[in-house]
């Protein structure tokens, strides 16, 4: 906590009075990530135009976001500590994905849920890249979306 004060410019008293502990302080921290990433992605309209355009507006809100989602899923303690949190209901990115399936631009053959999980892990993959300096940061939505698309078009 002394370290976190520090790093944000205000006394340790500040930050306590803000959050008791470090579990406090670290829950809110997943919430406040959880809700820019939300963010993000509705700011991208998901449901607007061809879902391939669609895809790619969500690819690059959400690599906008990528210090947040290497946080909630770099470490998998971070998401374990969820529990209790008032998770969203809807998903906007699967229902994207299975309107893209429905009108023929992603392959049906592979389901919703996969095609989630891959976006994700490329997400993940390229922002963890740029963090490295093994990518740079402008080429991360561009090589997530070419490698996406390649793999999820219907045939």
């Amino acid at each position: 906590m002394p370290d976190i004060a520090e790093a944000a410019g205000v006394g340790r008293t500040t930050i306590h009075r803000y959050f008791p502990d470090r579990d406090s302080l670290v829950r809110a921290t997943i919430w406040d990530s959880i809700q820019a990433l939300q963010l993000s992605v509705a700011e991208a309209q998901a449901g607007q135009g061809s879902p391939l355009e669609a895809m790619r507006r969500v690819v690059a809100a959400m690599v906008a976001v990528g210090d947040r989602l290497l946080f909630l899923f770099g470490d998998p303690s971070v998401l374990e500590r969820t529990a209790g949190m008032r998770m969203p209901t809807s998903d906007p990115v699967i229902d994207l994905i299975e309107r893209g399936q429905a009108e023929g631009a992603f392959d049906p053959d592979v389901s919703a849920r996969w095609i989630q999980h891959t976006l994700w892990a490329l997400v993940y993959r390229g922002c963890l890249d740029a963090s490295r300096g093994e990518l740079p940061r402008h080429a991360v939505a561009p090589t997530v979306t070419r490698t996406l698309e390649k793999g999820i078009r219907a045939r």
